[in-house]
């Protein structure tokens, strides 16, 4: 009796080491990137799996954005809608899924091409809610059967529930930076134009059109030609003012 004792106390222990580890770790997050990757590797470290994906949900899509796996190639790639597979079914119902072996005979479950290994035998599902609201779902898969024990259900779900506000803040912010990106991209672009305008006495559509082919022909992005532009200008002006 006493070592049975020890070992629950261990686990509890343990468990208590995780979500004090998530504590800690979410709290000085940065990126989107960097807190998925964390959710990876505590979940993983939770419950041994062969898989964990983590898919975020944006706008109606579910979209891959991180996982255990080493081939990286499909993250960012694979998009999900609302109700597709199993990964669709937890997002649009809220509540996890528990397959313990044949995951892959489950009716909701769905083969993708860009996954052939996609064979796993024992699934595990659970949603990540913010303010009840859907943020993400995360995904343990096992090459064997494997029956999940209630407490590590329980605690992926506890993980799960703790990280969520990371991961809106985290997916808010780098949205926020993206748009603050293009918007700071918009304006290097319509000085260029200006600078174009002004010299070759083109038009305002010319003058963009010009920007562009230059993007496709060296393979940058406008923005970097557009700051090539307003470079070329103020070294110009230099030497005449020199």
């Amino acid at each position: 009796m006493s070592d049975q004792r020890d070992v629950s106390g261990q686990g509890r222990h343990s468990e208590i080491g995780y979500l004090h580890e998530i504590g800690s770790r979410f709290a000085a997050a940065e990126s989107l990137e960097t807190v998925l990757n964390r959710v990876v590797h505590v979940v993983s470290s939770v419950v041994q799996c062969d898989s964990c994906f983590i898919y975020v949900l944006e706008d109606d899509q579910l979209v891959l954005r991180a996982s255990k796996e080493p081939r990286r190639d499909f993250v960012n790639r694979l998009k999900l809608r609302v109700g597709q597979g199993i990964t669709g079914w937890v997002a649009e119902h809220r509540q996890p899924v528990v397959v313990g072996c044949h995951a892959f005979e489950d009716p909701r479950f769905q083969v993708f091409n860009e996954l052939p290994e996609d064979h796993y035998e024992a699934f595990l599902s659970v949603p990540v809610l913010c303010r009840g609201r859907l943020v993400a779902v995360i995904n343990l898969q096992h090459r064997f059967p494997h029956e999940h024990s209630w407490a590590e259900i329980q605690l992926v779900a506890t993980i799960g529930f703790l990280v969520g506000a990371e991961i809106q803040l985290a997916r808010l912010e780098s949205e926020n930076t993206q748009l603050s990106e293009r918007l700071e991209t918009r304006k290097l672009v319509e000085r260029a134009k200006g600078i174009l305008q002004r010299d070759l006495g083109i038009s305002e559509q010319d003058a963009y059109l010009a920007i562009q082919r230059q993007s496709r022909h060296r393979r940058r992005p406008k923005r970097d030609v557009a700051e090539a532009i307003l470079l070329a200008d103020d070294l110009r002006r230099g030497r005449n003012g020199s």
